[in-house]
């Protein structure tokens, strides 16, 4: 069982493994390859100059993989509340994992499917998103949500940061006390 999954590998997804995996959760990166960063020439985020879209796309996941996330690449079709956990299918095969974070963009029909509330978009183009917490929670125990799909600004810095605190959070959550990761020079 993976103690963290996560539906998207965009910023906000990625990110958010990168932050699991690096705290030594089992952490599942699932991806349908359809990010809208796909799409992106990008000059606006913090330490990088300029680079495409999917250039930025390809270093997340395998700076993700690089901690030991697991990628999968395949689209999510159901997500099922077991007695411990979820049940993660994928048209690839199914998994399981302990919580769930949406990092999704644009889509949240998966969301719904498993009872997730939605809610009016805020974003110009965004027509639904996730019903949220500002740390991340959804109204489902155990499912989150980071990024454009829990109402965020579509900007890549602004979503990764938000898959950050997002896992931050889960990770708190999950050991019980309140969890920071700080690398220091050597």
């Amino acid at each position: 069982m993976f103690d963290i999954a996560i539906i998207g590998a965009g910023p906000a997804g990625a990110s958010a493994a990168i932050f699991a995996a690096k705290a030594g959760k089992k952490t599942l990166l699932a991806d349908s390859d359809k990010s809208m960063t796909k799409r992106a020439w990008v000059e606006n985020h913090y330490g990088v100059m300029e680079t495409t879209g999917p250039d930025l796309l390809a270093v997340g996941k395998k700076q993700a993989e690089k901690f030991g996330a697991e990628m999968v690449t395949g689209t999510v079709e159901a997500i099922e509340k077991q007695e411990e956990g979820f049940l993660i299918k994928t048209d690839s095969g199914s998994y399981e994992s302990n919580q769930v974070i949406f990092a999704t963009g644009a889509l949240v029909d998966l969301a719904e499917k498993i009872g997730v509330e939605t809610t009016e978009g805020t974003e110009p183009r965004i027509k639904k998103i996730i019903k949220a917490g500002p740390d991340g929670k959804t109204n489902v125990d155990g499912i989150w949500a980071a990024g454009t799909c829990a109402g965020v600004s579509v900007h890549t810095i602004i979503t990764a940061g938000d898959g950050a605190k997002t896992a931050i959070n889960v990770i708190s959550e999950l050991n019980g006390e309140r969890y920071v990761d700080h690398d220091l020079l050597k």
